[in-house]
């Protein structure tokens, strides 16, 4: 099965299975929901899902137009910013790190 590593908000590290084809959002959500994530329910529009990807991976999908727009608003974003929403997990992302953002 395929895992990503996550921290959560209380720096708590957890490893989280995710499918496939499905958005890294989804698999966060499916063990962890912090108040508040995800409230857009995905559709890239309130920048809620808001992940520090901490490793590398070549496989990552390059960030969009709609994702940097949201990011500038929430305050809290660095390098390594990105909506989980976002990122359609693939079998070349396991073991993929990633953090909470702090509530903005």
């Amino acid at each position: 099965m395929n895992k990503v590593i996550l921290t959560k908000r209380d720096g708590e590290k957890t490893e989280i299975e995710y499918t496939p084809g499905l958005s890294l959002m989804l698999a966060i959500s499916n063990v962890y929901t912090p108040d508040p994530f995800a409230i857009c329910g995905g559709c890239c529009s309130c920048a809620t899902c808001h992940v520090y990807v901490t490793s590398s991976n070549e496989h990552l999908p390059p960030i969009n137009d709609d994702e940097i727009f949201l990011l500038e608003d929430a305050g809290v974003r660095t390098e390594n910013s990105r909506l989980s929403c976002q990122i359609i997990m693939t079998p070349e992302l396991d073991g993929l790190e990633v953090t909470v953002a702090p509530e903005h």
